[in-house]
């Protein structure tokens, strides 16, 4: 029998538990989708969840619940939420919470914690989950009144979705979710994002109106502000060519005529020159990063700068911007009025644009990778959603695929995140159930996360997953071919196992092809299948991404390779 200080505390009149606190604010908030994984510190809130109106999925690792959270958040626009155990379950969430840091996608990760009275002492399962996560979130709480669970995730969900979107963590000890609270309802303020300059708005207009080649230079912010349908007013009013960075992959269709490509490291050659061509830059919700830029000081370099970003601390960080916007990207863009006259400009880029147009008659019967993507992307429509890992099947895609939309394509973009592809399959059939939703993986990223496989088979996701195998950690080994005297160091994965008896264990329908003669009919059998599938396709191991810009070099000394 347990003693009187060892019962947990009896509920008062009006009370109620931290955990079902826990459920009700998540309720509150418009969760639908909770991913998780069970474990002793979380229980209390796994108990609340029966009866609940929030749906659980049951991933097989704690990185896969933040993966598949943060691909419902790029999908649906709002935070997705992942649910763990201590010690171990919260530091299997780190990757999958970082992924969601370094992309700014809007999440509320919440871990169990030992009771507050055994924190500090070494305890069963118990580890500083504050403190591992304070650099890779947006903002952290540990709670530890059960009165303050309502106020706590009120402000968690708001801040992971306002500004510049990101991760907020809630670390629960189970003291606290077993303790007992009234119940109170938290106002739920919605900050207005900060009103724009109406000098700012005449000086950008100036530069647009003067600007003979202007150029504008798409990042994943558009889509995080919401802000694609006024970027494509933008466009329609001015007809300023585009490029764009692997995030920002449609938010302007990539077959739109203005549209000149992706830039940067495995950018188009045509987008890369553009930008070396332009006099006038104005970057909309990205970053300057290193994979976009190449070497910075060459980036752009006859081109003053406009920058419209929804964090502050990104204008002026990297690059200086004559005129600087931080706030409502979708207010801006709809302040411009200047209308240049780009005629001439964008004819120039479009010429270069099909003037150096990829090539699909690759010689040989063997499967060229990027032929086959183009004829997927083609054959399944504006409508597919493409999840990727990462290597170079994640550049393949993002060349020869087409997006209408920036929710259609999901990709690791600043972590680089190998094992993402099928919890993002996961996250964004449940976010868009009607939407044909496509993997394309590499053996090596697949591995990473295979075991979620069985979570497609429980809830039967008809996920389409095409594997590219090429027994090789392809990337790696073209950087080791290229930059270090083809020394190929601990790339080989030939011992791979057989990938179609790997999803036929685990009860998903699978097929191999390996000649050229089998891609249509093998893409038809993909499409047309109602489950979950998966097409495992071997390709040459040699075969490399193209272009690729040399690191530390200007975008304009690419290395290609044509046949």
């Amino acid at each position: 029998m347990l003693s009187p200080a060892q019962r947990p505390p009896e509920p008062q009149p009006e009370q109620v538990s931290g955990a079902r606190l826990v459920v009700e604010a998540l309720e509150r908030a418009g969760a639908e989708y909770i991913f998780g994984y069970p474990g002793g510190a979380i229980m209390p809130v796994y108990d609340a969840l029966t009866g609940s109106s929030l749906k659980h999925i049951l991933v097989r690792h704690e990185q896969a619940a933040a993966l598949a959270a943060d691909a419902y958040a790029r999908v649906t626009g709002k935070a997705g939420v992942c649910l763990a155990t201590s010690g171990p379950g919260a530091t299997n969430l780190i990757t999958g919470i970082a992924n969601a840091f370094m992309d700014s996608v809007p999440m509320v990760a919440i871990t169990g914690q030992v009771p507050t009275t055994l924190m500090g002492t070494d305890a069963f399962q118990e580890i500083d989950t504050f403190g591992l996560m304070m650099p890779i979130v947006k903002h952290s709480f540990l709670v530890r009144d059960p009165a303050n669970i309502p106020h706590v995730f009120a402000q968690a969900f708001r801040i992971a979705t306002s500004g510049r979107p990101g991760p907020v963590l809630i670390d629960l000890p189970k003291n606290v979710t077993n303790g007992f609270a009234p119940r109170c309802e938290p106002p739920s303020p919605q900050p207005q994002p900060p009103a724009f300059d109406g000098a700012a708005i005449a000086a950008a207009d100036a530069l647009i109106a003067a600007a003979s080649k202007p150029l504008l230079y798409v990042g994943g912010g558009v889509a995080m502000a919401g802000a694609e349908e006024a970027l494509r007013r933008f466009v329609a009013r001015t007809a300023i060519p585009s490029v764009a960075t692997l995030k920002g992959l449609g938010s302007i269709p990539t077959d739109d005529p203005t549209f000149i490509g992706m830039l940067g490291m495995h950018g188009s050659r045509a987008a890369n020159i553009a930008v070396e061509e332009c006099d006038l830059l104005i970057c909309i919700g990205a970053r300057f990063d290193d994979r976009a830029t190449g070497k910075l000081a060459s980036f752009a370099p006859n081109a003053k700068v406009i920058h419209l970003d929804a964090d502050p601390s990104e204008i002026g960080k990297l690059r200086r911007a004559e005129v600087g916007f931080a706030g409502d990207i979708v207010a801006a863009l709809d302040a411009f009025e200047a209308t240049p006259d780009v005629g001439g400009w964008l004819a120039h880029c479009q010429g270069r644009k099909r003037l150096w147009a990829p090539r699909y008659d690759a010689p040989g019967q063997g499967i060229y990778a990027p032929a086959l993507l183009k004829t997927l992307a083609d054959k399944a429509g504006d409508g597919a959603i493409f999840t990727c890992d990462v290597g170079l099947h994640q550049m393949w895609v993002a060349q020869h695929c087409r997006f209408s939309r920036p929710q259609a394509h999901l990709t690791s973009g600043g972590l680089g995140t190998m094992g993402y592809g099928v919890p993002a399959g996961i996250g964004a059939l449940l976010a868009e159930p009607d939407a044909t939703v496509i993997t394309v993986s590499g053996d090596g990223s697949f591995m990473m996360n295979v075991q979620e496989l069985a979570t497609l088979r429980r809830y039967r996701l008809p996920l389409k997953i095409v594997l590219i195998d090429n027994s090789q950690l392809g990337m790696v080994r073209q950087w080791q071919e290229l930059f270090f005297e083809e020394n190929f160091s601990e790339i080989d994965l030939s011992d791979n196992p057989d990938f179609s008896e790997v999803a036929h264990a685990f009860g998903i329908e699978a097929f191999t092809i390996d000649h050229r003669s089998q891609v249509a009919g093998a893409i038809d059998r993909l499409l047309g299948t109602s489950g979950p599938i998966l097409m495992h396709v071997r390709i040459d191991p040699r075969e490399n991404v193209w272009p690729l810009v040399p690191p530390n070099s200007p975008n304009v000394e690419m290395l290609e390779k044509r046949w």
